[in-house]
């Protein structure tokens, strides 16, 4: 099915169109600036956390490597001490009494594995614990202008640590000499984002290394995107080396990262905010089209029937609203009615519909007090008491009277103050007028609008009943809140019917009132006085029609009783 465009319908898309076209190029400028201005503070945050997280990287580096200086001072020093003191005792042989001596003295000095004496050529003469000597040197040959103190290496290792072995001449070719074990240095300070990524080392003189720890490479590696830092002792040739990949640093500041950027995204959705409003607000009352269409009453009620899907009869309208271009197009409100609600425009436009929906359908429903008018409402009049003068002025002298009109609050928007609403609701109720929970299930209030504000009626939600007849939750949810409008006295509503599985479904859930497009679109007054005429004479001749019926059956059943 297609349908014609007239020549003046293209006019209009086409004027449309530009206007738009400029608008949004301009708010496009915008968007873009608010932008520029919301990032370039995360570059610079980004620039300076790298810096900051450098340093302290660097300084945690440095800390590392001062403890593994620290630490093997401290293992030399204090193995250093004990063979002086030896040499001072005249502990000096591998004699029976002196091998106790060397025991003792392991088992006090945790971080000694061994005790013995080597020649001038640097083998073992004896070791405390006893071990197999086979005349291997382990310290190099004793020299006249030799230091009192040596330190070496041996082949023995553990977690990346070297056994270090450590002498002191005792002057008649021979040395006292003590193996410190490798878990004295085998040690891994530092934070756990470093030690997850750097290489620490600890060299002994030239180049011998004692310790080592992590597998990072560098050798590759941009000298740019690599740390750096070496620590040496002040007290023996030991140097410590530590080295990491810049990335690494950033670990620290990660979360900081997270944290700068939600900030300056919100600063951008702020800016973006600002630079929506700034393109698109309106330099003057006379040019803001919305307002002029509210002035000339361009704003229109449509009326879509509720239905009763017993009887067939018309229980009454919802009141929804249209926008009428003054070229005859009809604009939907899913394409305004975010915007009116916004601004504000909500509450002139609801007055306006109740004002001209009183004079369009007054004498009918002057003629049939059963029908209800439904008029929607939004959370913004539950905010003060004015609706309710608004309704009170309007429907006081008016054909319609009170107890027929049905306000519409919806789920889908949360009510600010539920204390206010309910008392509002409350008057509202006092003067005769019901009230109706619309989209029951897809917003914010649940049971606890239910429950707080005292609504006469629940509306079910298109949603819901678009898979009433194929999803068994659908058919579980409308069964609930059947059951719960009939034990708490409400009324019930369903919205969106489309076929007539549905109305066969609702029935059999006991669901008696509906609308939608299986009975009838949204239509101007005058098609709806007319649909009214037409449902009501419909459902005169079903009557008629169902009376026959049931007075052939009866005289049929007299006759056979006769009979």
């Amino acid at each position: 099915m297609f349908t014609q465009i007239s020549h003046g319908q293209k006019e209009f898309i086409h004027e449309q169109a530009c206007v738009l076209s400029f608008r949004y190029l301009g708010f496009a400028k915008t968007v873009l600036i608010a932008l520029v201005l919301a990032v370039t503070p995360l570059f610079a945050i980004n620039i300076i956390l790298n810096q900051y997280a450098e340093r302290r990287a660097v300084t945690e580096m440095e800390a590392m490597g001062t403890a593994s200086i620290l630490r093997a001072e401290e293992a030399i020093s204090t193995t250093v001490s004990l063979l002086q003191r030896l040499d001072r005792d005249n502990v000096q042989t591998c004699s029976a009494q002196d091998r106790v001596i060397y025991e003792k003295q392991i088992v006090e000095h945790g971080m000694i594995d061994a005790i013995g004496l080597a020649d001038a050529a640097g083998q073992r003469m004896c070791i405390i614990p006893d071990r197999e000597l086979a005349g291997k040197v382990i310290l190099p040959p004793v020299r006249e202008d030799g230091p009192l103190v040596g330190i070496g290496m041996l082949d023995r290792s553990y977690l990346g640590a070297r056994a270090a072995v450590i002498s002191w001449d005792l002057k008649d070719q021979t040395r006292l000499f003590a193996e410190v074990t490798p878990a004295v240095i085998a040690m891994d300070p530092g934070p756990e984002y470093l030690r997850s990524y750097r290489r620490s080392e600890l060299r002994l003189g030239d180049n011998l290394l004692w310790y080592t720890v992590g597998g990072y490479n560098s050798e590759a590696s941009d000298p740019s995107d690599i740390l750096n830092v070496e620590v040496t002792s002040e007290l023996y040739p030991l140097v410590a080396r530590v080295t990491a990949p810049v990335s690494a640093a950033g670990q620290v500041v990660k979360d900081l990262k997270v944290v700068a950027a939600a900030a300056c995204a919100g600063i951008a959705v702020l800016f973006v905010a600002i630079g929506v409003w700034l393109s698109w607000r309106p330099e003057r009352e006379a040019d803001d089209e919305f307002i002029a269409a509210i002035r000339n009453g361009e704003f229109i009620p449509y009326y879509q029937p509720v239905m009763d899907i017993e009887s067939g009869r018309l229980r009454g309208c919802e009141i929804l609203m249209r926008w009428r271009r003054p070229n005859g197009m009809i604009v939907s409100p899913g394409q305004f009615m975010a915007y009116a609600e916004n601004n504000g425009h909500i509450f002139d436009m609801t007055r306006h519909m109740m004002r001209v929906s009183s004079e369009e359908i007054g004498e009918l429903y002057g003629e049939n007090p059963d029908l209800k008018l439904s008029i929607n409402l939004f959370a913004g009049h539950f905010l003060d008491r004015e609706i309710i003068a608004d309704i009170r002025s309007i429907f006081e002298k008016s054909e319609i009277s009170f107890q027929q009109i049905v306000v519409e609050v919806t789920e889908r928007h949360p009510l600010e103050d539920m204390e206010l609403a309910r008392k509002i609701i409350a008057e509202l109720q006092a003067l005769g007028v019901r009230v109706a929970l619309d989209d029951v299930g897809t917003g914010h209030g649940g049971m606890a609008y239910l429950q707080k504000l005292g609504v006469d009626i629940i509306k079910i939600d298109k949603m819901f009943i678009d898979t009433i007849g194929s999803d068994d939750n659908s058919t579980t949810i409308v069964d609930s809140m059947v059951e719960l409008a009939d034990n708490l006295g409400m009324g019930i509503i369903a919205e969106g019917v489309e076929m007539e599985e549905q109305i066969d479904r609702l029935l059999e859930l006991g669901v008696t009132a509906a609308q939608g497009y299986f009975f009838a679109a949204p239509m101007p007054a005058d098609e709806f006085i007319e649909f009214a005429a037409r449902a009501e004479e419909d459902a005169r001749e079903r009557a008629r029609l169902a009376a026959e019926a049931a007075a052939a059956e009866q005289a049929a059943n007299e006759a056979a009783m006769v009979a």
